[in-house]
Order: C-alpha cells, then structure tokens, then sequence
C-alpha cells in the first residue's frame, strides 16, 4: 500500500516523463524541420514541410500560411500552402479577413477554443464557421511581419494549450527567417532569369536593326539608336528597293520597355513588307496606319519618318506620321524643316497621309532624329533642344557623318550629366557627297 507521499511523488514523475517526452517531440519536429530546410532552397517545399510537420505534431485538422504582400492593400495576405484532412479546406471570407487584419493589427499569437464565446471574432446571426479552435503565430524575420502560421481545429478535446502556443511560437520564430530568406531567393532568381531575357530581348532588337549602313556611290549614311531601358521603342531602318531606290525610316513607338521593343518590331516588319508589295510611300504608310490601329490597342501608336532616296536622280519622296520635323542642310549656315506631316500610325484607322518629293543636292545634309534627343533634360529640367542640335552639325559640318552622330551623342550625355536617359535616342544622317 502506497503512502500518499509516494503516490504524489510518483504522479510527480509522471508528469515530468511527459513533459520530457513533450520536449523530445518538439526537439525531433525543429530538427526534422531544420534539416529539411537546410537540404532545399524552394519556398514552396520549404512552407509545405512546416504545415506538414505542424499537423502532425500538433495533432489539427488544417494548418495555413499566408504571407503579407505589402504592395496589396485590400487584401494583403495570400494563402500559398493550405492543407486540411476535412472535405472543406476553406475559410469563410469573413473569417479569413477578420484573422488576419486581428493579426495585423495586434501581431502577437492568438489562442481560441471555442469560437461561440470568442471576443474577438463576431458571427452573423447563426452563422456557423467549419472552424472550432485556432491557434495562430505571426512570422517575423528583422523585426518585420511577413505572414502568419494558423492551425484549425485542435483533435483533442482539450483544444489548443498554452504549451501548443509557445511551441507553435518556437516553430514560428525559427521558419520566418527561413521563410523570408527563400522567398528573396526566388525574387533574385526571377530577377536574374529576366535580365537575362531583356539580354536576349536587347540582342534580337540590336539583330533586327541594320548591322552597316548601305554603300552607296555618292552619298554617306548613318544611323544610330540607344535605348533607355534594355530595349526600346525607337529604330531606324535601311532597305533596297532596287538598284537605284533606297527605303529609310525612323520611328518612336509610344511607351519604352518590352511593350514598346515588340510594337517597334512589328512595326519594321509591316513597313518593310509594305513596300515590297507596293513602294510608294503614302500608300505604304496608309496601309502600316491600318494594319496597326486593328491590331494593337487605342493607348498604342507610333510616329514614323518614312521616305525612298531615288540615288539615279537625287530625289527624296517622303510621308511624316507626326515624327519630330527632319532637318535638311543646304549648306553649314542653310537648313529648312520639312514641315509636311500627317498623324500618327495607329490612331484612326483610315486617314491619308501626303506625299512630298524634293531634291537632294550635292552637299544637303539630311538629319532624322526622335524627341529622346531633343527632349533629353538635364538637372535643372532644361532640355537639349534644336538649337543646340543645329550648333553641333554647324560646328562639325565637314566631320564624317559618323562622327556627327557620335558629337551629337556626347553632347547630349555631356547635357543631361548625371540625369538618367528618360527616353530612347535614335539618328540618321544622310548626306550628299559634293562632286
């Protein structure tokens, strides 16, 4: 017959064989879930073992976690694992907005095991939730919240213990680094697989864009683009028509970037294959207006500068789609604009657009450029301008065209100093020799 001082001592060491038993558990869960981690880098794997090991640990129904998006406002929390041995996995909206706006609110561990009495979540009438107890952990790495580790509806029929919220608090703590650092791995790696691909985008642009420019007896021709991002949405083109007719553009496709790089393709694609089902000027550029106000959408457009050098009896016939006006120079201290212009391509679907037709003569230096030049502002906000434009061909009129675009360039970088290019920036010169 055990004395009553035995019987609690023996009581006592029950109680303290379970509480070890308990610590070993936990010890083998944290160990299981850090070896885990430390043998993979994928975010998802990473979060579906640390819901895995929880349910199994835990002894719950369903587990969750959501992670806080910052840049959304109306609903910051996105459920990226979810796991349930229920048939319903789901939240209730309601549910599922109260939780985590108490979370963001309070940031701290949030214990409940009965739902009807609960003072922080209020029901609608007799609404029923499929949810009876909750244990929920924020997840903090650097002193920021960056999700939220749930537990649904406990097995026991004690529900969720305080020793079930300082484990789960433990568990917390120790994912949320783990978490976050996975989560700005895959950011880098979705970063870095899209420069790379704005590389490649920059090396199909650069491939579609003319590699030389064309010999031709008599006249020196140039052109030149740089864009302000990877890619843009300016370019110029050359292209044979026969043996004495020469095609040339320059364009600016509205917007810069990606979008703007593959409407500039497409617009060169249209242009060039235009003129070879009919090359005269205002009716190819009748049709690439149509073709691209059907095919693209009404924020969309691009201004073109589009003409045919006829190198047998120097002539240029030409059509401006509200391009900046080109400038020709008679002589260093002559220059006129070629004012005709029409609209756009791609904002109204049938609209005429005219045809000009004037002498190139021996000495005429042509100059296309786009607005990214003229435009270029520097950190006063002033722009480069046209005048200054003008001074740089003035200053080195008898200079190789190629090196009055690369004059021109250094001017505008010397300009703006350190103000980023906002713009893309693109030249052709064309120029006649003198006998």
């Amino acid at each position: 017959m055990k004395t009553n001082q035995e019987k609690k001592e023996i009581f006592r060491m029950q109680h303290e064989i379970k509480q070890l038993q308990r610590s070993v558990k936990e010890l083998i869960m944290l160990n299981e879930i850090a070896i885990a981690i430390n043998s993979t880098l994928s975010l998802n794997r990473i979060l579906d073992l640390i819901i895995q090991k929880c349910m199994e640990h835990l002894n719950v129904e369903q587990s969750a976690i959501m992670l806080l998006d910052e840049k959304e406002k109306e609903k910051p929390f996105k459920t990226v694992v979810r796991r349930g041995d229920t048939v319903s996995t789901e939240l209730p909206y309601r549910l599922d907005s109260q939780l985590t706006g108490w979370m963001l609110k309070n940031q701290k561990s949030l214990l409940i095991n009965d739902f009807m009495k609960s003072k922080q979540f209020r029901r609608r009438g007799k609404e029923v939730f499929p949810v009876h107890s909750l244990l929920c952990s924020p997840l903090h790495a650097k002193g920021r919240m960056i999700g939220i580790l749930a537990l649904f509806n406990a097995r026991s029929k004690e529900g969720f213990s305080e020793t079930d919220r300082r484990f789960l608090s433990i568990i917390s703590t120790e994912s949320a680094q783990v978490i976050e650092n996975a989560r700005l791995l895959e950011e880098e790696q979705a970063l870095i697989r899209m420069q790379e691909e704005l590389r490649l985008a920059y090396d199909i642009q650069t491939n579609l864009l003319p590699k030389k420019a064309p010999l031709i007896e008599g006249y020196h021709i140039v052109g030149r683009s740089i864009p302000a991002k990877e890619v843009g949405g300016d370019y110029f083109d050359f292209f044979p028509i026969n043996h004495s007719r020469l095609g040339f553009c320059l364009g600016d496709v509205s917007g810069k970037g990606m979008p703007a790089a593959l409407l500039m393709a497409s617009l060169q694609a249209t242009i060039r294959g235009q003129t070879l089902f009919n090359p005269v000027v205002k009716d190819c550029i009748q049709r690439s207006n149509t073709l691209m106000f059907q095919n693209t959408s009404s924020e969309k457009f691009a201004t073109l500068f589009y003409g045919i050098l006829n190198t047998r009896s120097h002539h240029l016939c030409y059509s401006n789609a509200g391009h900046n006006y080109p400038i020709l120079f008679a002589e260093r201290e002559k220059k006129c604009m070629l004012e005709s212009n029409g609209m756009a391509l791609g904002c109204m679907e049938t609209v005429p657009f005219a045809e000009e037709k004037i002498p190139i003569c021996p000495g005429d230096l042509l100059l296309l450029y786009s607005d990214g030049i003229t435009e270029a502002m520097n950190a006063d906000e002033k722009e480069f301008g046209e005048i200054r434009l003008v001074d740089i061909i003035k200053e080195n009129w008898n200079e190789p065209v190629e090196t009055i675009v690369d004059k021109i360039l250094q001017a505008v970088r010397l300009f703006t100093g350190d103000s980023p290019q906002t713009d893309d920036m693109t030249l052709l010169i064309v120029k006649r020799l003198k006998k």
